[in-house]
């Protein structure tokens, strides 16, 4: 079959497209500008599904397509995410549009629960996505996924790895009980739906054979990795509430961080179902958590992962904060400081003009690096520009290489951390 695959970049759409290759179908992944996997196997469609907001954006890359699987979803707003344009306005695009074209079959990924209780934009517009759907006349199927964990890792995946590598496990209040699902099997339904003899205009929710608190979760993780049970402590509400808004922050400036007020909303519901709809219409028999773990092995790369997850936004954090106050103690208390530093040099002339373009271009390649859509640019800048510091210091004051601070011996390690930061700036 010719498959129309909406969201190919995430962590579902990706394991979709990889196995409907593997099956012989041709796959026609939609992914973001910027975003292109060159996947052999398929025929990109490069499209912001955000954007597609009419059933004309989608006509011409509907032809001859005969089944549509949708994977968007973002859970929360961002610069570059909005959850009732991608949820609602694209997703009612997408579907008006294959009834248009005669596309029959849509397969459409919602989430668990939401046709139950909506306290979050995210739910409440994956329901109005899944009702523009069922008033279509067409082959249609929801599924309803619980929390889907994997090998690859984005999002609430990734954030149970790295509270694994915490020492000290803080557990946040008011958190449900979590039927976490198998991303294999998340996959193989959607196979399964594919056959041209499978039901269709049902509705079916994915949730894994236990109910597990998250604490549970990332015990069964820190069993995975081969390290002992952490000690547990509760966040007070008002450091929760705190860490939360630290994560709006963050998307404020384009990042996504999993821990935001609107997953904390999500987290309070839970992601609990029945499964035994799911398990009759497919015959599948979903994975325990524990059971999947044990089939794969933890490797070294996935406990660098782990390890790594928290100390990545410490690392951004650090170097916007360096590089902002850096500049400014440069035009205010470090001011004569900085001068001086340039008098009896070649620059004696320029001393003060020059820390001035210093201090402007250290504040400067900060802001780059706090905002991520300009991260990969800041912080080659400030490998350039550290670079240039090395040079100049080394040609106007030589003597700084042997003072007991080490201010240019100190641009080696910071050279190095930002050649980590951007070794590991890529989010999925």
């Amino acid at each position: 079959m010719k498959v129309l695959v909406a969201g190919a970049t995430g962590l579902i759409g990706t394991a979709v497209c990889s196995r409907l290759i593997q099956e012989g179908h041709e796959v026609y992944p939609v992914v973001r500008p910027g975003r292109s996997r060159r996947c052999a196997g398929s025929r990109e469609i490069v499209l912001d599904v955000a954007r597609a907001l009419d059933p004309a954006d989608w006509h011409s890359h509907l032809s001859g397509i005969d089944a549509v699987v949708n994977c968007v979803g973002v859970l929360q707003d961002s610069l570059q995410d909005d959850p009732r344009a991608v949820h609602y306005s694209a997703a009612e695009a997408l579907f008006k549009a294959c009834a248009q074209t005669g596309v029959a079959k849509v397969i459409h990924f919602s989430a668990i629960g939401v046709d139950r209780l909506q306290p979050s934009p995210f739910s409440s517009s994956k329901l109005a996505g899944d009702e523009a759907l069922t008033g279509l006349d067409l082959d249609w199927v929801i599924l309803r996924p619980s929390v889907v964990l994997g090998r690859p890792v984005y999002g609430a995946s990734a954030l149970f790895r790295g509270l694994a590598a915490l020492p000290l496990l803080p557990v946040m209040p008011n958190t449900g009980h979590l039927q976490v699902v198998q991303l294999d099997d998340v996959v193989a339904t959607v196979v399964f739906f594919l056959h041209p003899d499978s039901p269709s205009r049902l509705a079916l929710e994915m949730a894994g054979p236990e109910a597990l608190l998250m604490s549970d979760v990332i015990d069964q993780y820190r069993c995975w990795f081969g390290w002992r049970k952490a000690r547990e402590f509760v966040v007070p509400g008002w450091a929760a509430r705190l860490l939360y808004r630290s994560g709006d922050l963050a998307g404020m400036l384009g990042w996504r961080p999993a821990m935001r007020t609107n997953a904390a909303k999500e987290i309070m519901r839970g992601a609990t179902g029945d499964p035994q709809p799911w398990i009759r219409t497919t015959g599948l028999q979903p994975s325990s958590l524990s059971s999947a773990l044990a089939t794969n092995p933890a490797t070294v790369q996935e406990r660098w992962f782990a390890r790594l997850y928290f100390i990545k936004p410490a690392i951004f954090v650090v170097l916007s904060f360096f590089w902002i106050t850096t500049g400014i103690i440069s035009l205010t208390s470090g001011w004569r400081s900085g001068v001086d530093l340039l008098i009896n040099t070649a620059l004696s002339a320029l001393a003060e003009p020059a820390v001035v373009a210093g201090a402007l271009a250290d504040i400067a390649i900060g802001t780059l690096i706090a905002w991520r859509p300009t991260a990969r640019l800041g912080l080659w800048g400030a490998i350039g520009i550290s670079l240039f510091y090395a040079v100049c210091g080394t040609i106007l004051r030589p003597d700084l290489w042997n003072e007991p601070l080490g201010p240019l011996m100190k641009i080696l390690p910071i050279l190095v951390v930002h050649f980590v930061a951007a070794a590991i700036l890529e989010e999925r």
